[in-house]
């Protein structure tokens, strides 16, 4: 239940209403930015109703929220939210473009790659340290070593790093060196993992799993809310579908479905939800146009010799190429890239 505090009440008030929220049992969230005055109400759906909250003085009204993500929902945010990672913001009117290499594979490449995306118009760097492979025997990433280098290029070039976390025992090591954590497709309801960054006090970047509809994904980003950790960014990277004609079906739907379900801002991957460069800078201008609040894209300097996804990873000029064409699609809906 969402409850709308007056701004008028009393301090008596507030606490008759507190108390009644205490003896109910009842677990209660401010949202961010209401200076207390919309609060999300979690306890026994039965004794929510029976409790009468319209007839506080201090209520102004109360909403009943069917769905199972109350903390995700607009109606407990009706503000967009706007998730900082450093200087940078995911939700504002600015569009974050993250870029890097699917893998850290060395220091010398990530280097070079560091400063090639940076030069190309790339705000954020990505690159696994930690890598879910489908074969054991496939590259796994270089661990610790991997985040090192990481950090080194965020010192050379500023740029702001966000690297995936598999494990929830690489929680306190990840937040070391990264600025925000990416939780994979793989790990959307690996709910203990969803617990621990939410206890972590970094930013969080969640990607969609490739079977996941849009209830689940925004119970998986509950997790984390309900955790204490309400900066979170959703991911959309691509979904199963029967059609093999590209590696994933890019649901550009689900922006929009977002947008007007929660206040938790989304970005598209369209590398993942292609496969092939070829339809990366078509997909990644559609879904700028579709309201995206960033782009997550793959960028290697020898694709065809890359240890993971190099099919999907565009050269450093061709990224360049593509920031210069996302530009005019933002500015055309109001956007900066």
């Amino acid at each position: 239940m969402i409850l709308h505090v007056k701004r008028n009440c009393t301090a008596a008030q507030r606490r008759k209403l507190d108390r009644k929220l205490a003896l109910i049992g009842a677990t209660v969230y401010e949202s961010p930015g209401s200076n207390g005055r919309i609060l999300a109400v979690i306890g026994n759906p039965k004794e929510l109703r029976a409790a009468g909250f319209d007839q506080e003085p201090a209520v102004s009204r109360s909403i009943p929220i069917d769905t199972p993500y109350k903390l995700a929902n607009r109606e407990f945010r009706p503000k967009n939210a706007v998730v900082h990672v450093g200087d940078l913001a995911f939700g504002g009117t600015e569009v974050p473009v993250i870029a890097g290499p699917c893998s850290v594979e060395n220091r010398t490449d990530l280097l070079a790659l560091a400063r090639a995306v940076k030069k190309g118009g790339a705000t954020l760097l990505r690159g696994g340290a930690f890598k879910p492979r489908t074969s054991p025997y496939s590259f796994q990433g270089l661990g610790e070593e991997g985040l090192s280098i990481l950090a080194e290029a965020r010192q050379e070039t500023g740029l702001m790093i966000v690297t995936e976390v598999m494990d929830t025992r690489d929680v306190d090591l990840v937040c070391r060196y990264a600025d925000m954590l990416q939780v994979g497709a793989r790990n959307i309801q690996n709910f203990n993992l969803l617990k621990e960054v939410g206890k972590a006090g970094k930013p969080v970047l969640l990607k969609r799993g490739m079977m996941t509809t849009l209830k689940e994904f925004l119970m998986s980003a509950e997790y984390i809310l309900s955790n204490g950790n309400f900066d979170v960014v959703l991911c959309e990277r691509g979904i199963r579908s029967f059609d093999t004609a590209t590696r994933n079906l890019l649901d550009l739907t689900i922006v929009p479905l977002i947008h007007h379900w929660s206040h938790l801002p989304v970005v598209v991957d369209p590398a993942h939800g292609t496969g092939d460069t070829r339809w990366v800078p078509i997909m990644a201008r559609a879904g700028i146009a579709a309201g995206a609040d960033g782009l997550m894209v793959e960028v290697h300097q020898d694709p065809e010799n890359a240890y993971s996804d190099g099919d999907q990873s565009l050269l450093p000029d061709d990224f360049a190429s593509l920031m210069k064409g996302l530009r005019p699609v933002a500015k055309a809906i109001g956007r900066k890239v």
